[in-house]
């Protein structure tokens, strides 16, 4: 599986921080709804999983595996799928029922080579996801933001949702 090189740094202020990618010379690619289905791969292991996601621009089918909790922790393999509620019915039919639906706002850059996006999940602060081809990448481009490897988290989204006293695995539906 691909390993994925992302790191976040939580509760951001979102228009601060899109001024500051800005000045440091990052182009603003845009803002978009994303929703997403998430199923359990087997049962009691939280450590992989499927995601079918809608990013308004393409609809994609992941396999995610979380290693460990580093900046390059994450293996992932991807397909793009055609439909959304199509692809969603397949999988019910190939025995996946859904454990929940999610919806995310993400407004997105390009700065130095990385992928930047500013995430806002429903019932917790905005944050800054950094992805590029790298952990050294990564940690670079944090760094061209002001912060350093410490500040940095490879924690995935359950993990996220527990720092703020919510268990998401107990959420069915995750809407604004």
């Amino acid at each position: 599986m691909p390993i994925e090189h992302e790191a976040k740094i939580l509760d951001i202020d979102p228009d601060a921080m899109e001024r500051l990618i800005l000045d440091k010379g990052g182009q603003k690619l845009g803002e978009r709804f994303m929703r997403r289905y998430v199923y359990d791969l087997t049962p009691g292991d939280q450590s992989k999983w499927i995601r079918l996601r809608d990013t308004g621009d393409e609809v994609t089918l992941t396999v995610k595996e979380i290693a460990s909790d580093a900046i390059d922790g994450t293996h992932e393999t991807e397909v793009t799928v055609s439909d959304f509620d199509a692809t969603n019915a397949l999988l019910g039919v190939l025995g996946f029922t859904a454990k929940s639906y999610q919806e995310t706002k993400r407004t997105s850059f390009l700065l130095d080579g990385a992928q930047v996006e500013i995430d806002t999940w429903p019932r917790i602060p905005p944050y800054l996801e950094i992805e590029a081809g790298s952990k050294d990448e990564v940690i670079r481009v944090a760094g061209l933001l002001g912060y350093a490897e410490t500040d940095l988290t490879g924690e995935n989204t359950i993990k996220v949702y527990a720092r703020y006293g919510i268990d998401l695995n107990t959420i069915p539906e995750l809407r604004f």
